[in-house]
């Protein structure tokens, strides 16, 4: 696997967005899209659930090289040997923890921080964060009530981050040069792919203005 400083696009499977696709199908479709990073977020599922999604993906990503990240569930990810583990604000900070070390999570699992603020940003990178996302940059769906930080915050990222970050939130073909152009070099797409007739060809063009 490449390290992920060298990781460019980071994609979803939510369950949000299936469209009748199984999460295996979707997985597959993102993989060979050129996909580095596929995270698995169903907001509604039981653990039950998620823990039988992420058994049918992971097969998928490892034989693809590409990194199945869990979303929220730290035991979930470790009992399944997932490769990372997303948690938000609320899920690390706000259950009092200070440093991923204290998570005692298993040798090789990484832990990736959501970001919507400087200050958020720098605590991360002192907590440890083997990665962090920066955003929301623009409204969107899949966060309705999440102000935009707007592009001042990736701006300011590109200077100051030290460790490899993605930008987040409503990221589209249209918007995606100011958001390059602003100094992201790694992003995150949800919908602009998922809602994408072909999955495949959404997630290769995205990548091409990547790279």
């Amino acid at each position: 696997m490449k390290s992920l400083a060298d990781c460019r696009l980071y994609t979803f499977v939510d369950s949000a967005y299936l469209h009748g696709r199984t999460p295996a199908e979707l997985a597959q479709q993102l993989c060979d899209g050129g996909s580095d990073l596929i995270q698995l977020r169903a907001k509604t599922s039981s653990v039950d659930d998620i823990r039988r999604m992420a058994e049918e993906i992971l097969p998928i990503t490892r034989a693809a090289g590409v990194y199945l990240v869990i979303n929220d569930y730290l035991p979930l990810a470790q009992e399944i040997g997932a490769d990372i583990c997303h948690l938000g604000q609320e899920d690390f900070f706000d259950a009092g923890h200070q440093h991923v070390r204290e998570l005692k999570t298993k040798p090789g699992l990484r832990i990736g921080l959501s970001t919507h603020a400087p200050a958020q940003a720098e605590r991360a990178m002192d907590a440890g964060a083997d990665y962090i996302a920066i955003g929301p940059i623009y409204a969107t769906g899949t966060k309705p009530t999440a102000k935009p930080v707007t592009l001042e915050y990736v701006r300011w990222a590109s200077q100051t981050v030290k460790v490899p970050w993605f930008a987040i939130g409503g990221i589209n073909l249209q918007n995606l040069d100011d958001v390059l152009s602003a100094g992201a070099k790694r992003i995150c797409v949800v919908s602009a792919i998922l809602n994408a007739s072909d999955v495949t060809r959404a997630c290769r063009e995205f990548r091409r203005r990547l790279t």
